[in-house]
């Protein structure tokens, strides 16, 4: 069985190659900040759901109330309301109609080094696992 088989590893790797192409897309709007009237690119955000083969939908994930005594809520709604919200303002665009500010874009770079960091890392000890789930105790 290939490891794009196993839905983990198609994930990771969906997900690795996502960071390399908008570290590129960064990478240009960082080399076109000058350039009159360019305006600054990025990827649609990653989506896990969409990345696994064969269309799997991730179950949403909620919480159990297994005792009266238990606070009742909605945790998850209440975190997917704030996650991911962005404040553009403050951000500039130049007289020539540049759109690109090298703060932005330097923030955006450093993020998505430390996301593709933690993805690799994933891979790479899942597969130790793996590896250690065949060989066996020795």
């Amino acid at each position: 069985m290939a490891l794009d088989q196993i839905p983990l590893f198609a994930a990771l790797k969906s997900k690795m190659n996502w960071h390399q192409d908008r570290q590129t897309l960064l990478a240009q709007n960082v080399a076109n900040a000058d350039t009159p009237n360019y305006k600054g690119r990025d990827l649609a955000p990653f989506r896990v759901d969409q990345a696994i083969k064969g269309g799997q939908v991730l179950p949403p994930i909620g919480i159990a109330r297994t005792s009266a005594g238990h606070i009742q809520g909605n945790l998850m709604a209440d975190a997917r309301s704030n996650f991911g919200s962005k404040n553009g303002g403050g951000w500039e665009i130049t007289p020539e109609g540049n759109g690109v500010v090298l703060e932005e874009q330097m923030m955006k770079v450093s993020s998505n080094a430390g996301e593709f960091q933690v993805a690799s890392t994933l891979y790479t000890r899942s597969l130790g696992i793996l590896k250690t789930a065949i060989r066996g105790r020795s």
